[in-house]
């Protein structure tokens, strides 16, 4: 199962982050999670929100330039070596992680991990086979949610 991320290009000044924030919230649309990092030119919001094209097309139509990316959300347990767990998965397939953000989910004790591979359709297949869980949009809204 993958999810859609959108990926949003923020001019890296004052103000550009938190009026992305605003927009979504004057829409009704809540962020999931998010990630940031910054270039000295621009900064990329990563972001999962529960229905992403409403999201996407009010951005677009705002005049930020958005794209999608399909990512992989997975949980461990949270505590130590739950990471080094599921990496070691990724480096014995072979498989990079081209960038990761994680958040954590108190309800279940789990920690839930967002992937960005090169292939994440080989990376599906290789949860799928290891059992570990991986979570669609719906079911990672419900775990934030409780």
């Amino acid at each position: 199962m993958k999810i859609k991320q959108l990926s949003v290009y923020l001019q890296n000044e004052p103000g550009h982050l938190s009026k992305v924030c605003k927009m979504l919230a004057d829409a009704n649309i809540d962020i999931l999670t998010l990630s940031l990092a910054d270039t000295q030119q621009f900064g990329m919001l990563r972001l999962i929100v529960k229905d992403w094209e409403p999201a996407m097309r009010l951005l677009q139509s705002a005049g930020c330039i958005v794209k999608t990316v399909e990512v992989v959300a997975t949980e461990i347990a949270d505590q130590p070596g739950g990471l080094a767990y599921i990496l070691g998965i990724f480096e014995e397939a072979h498989l990079n992680v081209e960038y990761m953000y994680a958040f954590t989910s108190h309800v279940r004790e789990k920690a839930i991990l967002v992937f960005r591979f090169s292939d994440p359709d080989a990376a599906v297949a290789l949860l799928h086979e290891k059992g570990v869980n991986i979570f669609d949009t719906v079911d990672l809204y419900g775990s934030h949610i409780g």
